[in-house]
């Protein structure tokens, strides 16, 4: 198993360079000029010239990328261009609110998915149909029309949860909580229809089996049958969907985050683009590119301890 992660892990490193490489070009791109946003209209020509020769912004794109390259193998991502912040403790700052999005999100739509799938697939046709509707609707409609239902409906009409705003965990673990209700259930729409579907269809196929039939023939309960035996059985399609699940997850915060106006890195790296901040954009886009490939470790050991035969490949 563990030459597999370090094989896992020795890939990523070309990934992380090609996507900061990818960010880098693209936010060249972007209309805006830093130096003409942090000096404003009123600014001489000649403070103009100065501060882009101090942002190396005079130079080409290729020589500010070699700068931000060489800096970033040494640990040191820049500071953002409007906030003189360095941008590892911005990100410090702000990663927390995006993680318990992610987390939780994955959690409540792998929890309410494997219970419906599981459901659907034990009892009868109309419960099938019921999933294949969920999971059509699930996917059709978008999280900002759903989040915005839902803060019409339980912020704004019966008041139960804050609309908007994120209080810290340290501050206050009930108002946390609270606030992360609507935004974490906003997220997780889509990946509870996706979830259920997928186990349903395992579910079935493992149900299916001659050591299930065996296990019914010796008396074996169905609880036991089917929590016991089935769903470890249909575990590996079921861990690579909660995988798909949460790597989804982590761009759906950036849009998220901004209808609940929540301090994370989706916010912070709108923002950051707005104000073409490229040391900050870049900071988020290797962020979030470190959790694509974390999640895709931990399926990797998943996969090791649901079918031991992955541990000798």
């Amino acid at each position: 198993m563990l030459p597999i992660i370090l094989r896992r892990l020795a890939l990523s490193v070309p990934l992380l360079l090609i996507v900061s490489a990818i960010t880098f070009l693209l936010e060249s791109f972007v209309p805006g000029n830093p130096a003409r946003t942090l000096l404003g209209l009123n600014a001489t020509q000649q403070q103009y010239d100065a501060l882009r020769a101090a942002l190396h912004l005079d130079q080409p794109v290729i020589a500010q990328y070699g700068l931000y390259l060489r800096g970033m193998l040494h640990g040191d991502f820049g500071t953002s261009l409007f906030t003189d912040e360095p941008v590892l403790g911005l990100i410090g700052q702000r990663l927390p609110v995006t993680l318990a999005l992610v987390i939780g999100g994955t959690g409540l739509a792998g929890l309410v998915g494997v219970l419906l799938g599981v459901f659907s697939a034990t009892r009868g046709r109309f419960s099938r149909r019921l999933v294949d509707i969920v999971s059509l609707l699930g996917g059709a409609l978008p999280n900002f029309w759903i989040a915005l239902l839902l803060v019409a409906l339980f912020a704004v009409k019966f008041a139960i949860f804050p609309a908007t705003g994120y209080t810290p965990f340290a501050d206050s673990p009930g108002q946390w909580a609270s606030g992360l209700v609507l935004p974490v259930v906003a997220l997780s729409i889509g990946g509870v229809a996706f979830i259920a579907k997928v186990t349903r269809d395992a579910m079935l196929s493992t149900l299916a089996l001659d050591h299930i039939r065996t296990l019914r023939a010796c008396g074996i309960g169905p609880s036991s049958i089917i929590w016991k035996h089935a769903l470890r059985g249909c575990g590996l399609p079921v861990v690579t969907t909660f995988g798909l699940t949460m790597i989804t997850f982590i761009p759906g915060t950036i849009l998220i985050e901004n209808v609940f106006t929540l301090p994370g890195l989706g916010t912070t790296v709108v923002n950051a683009t707005n104000q073409h901040d490229l040391p900050v954009v870049q900071g988020v886009a290797i962020t979030f590119t470190v959790m694509v490939i974390v999640v895709n470790l931990l399926v990797d050991v998943l996969y090791g301890l649901l079918n031991p035969k992955v541990r000798t490949e």
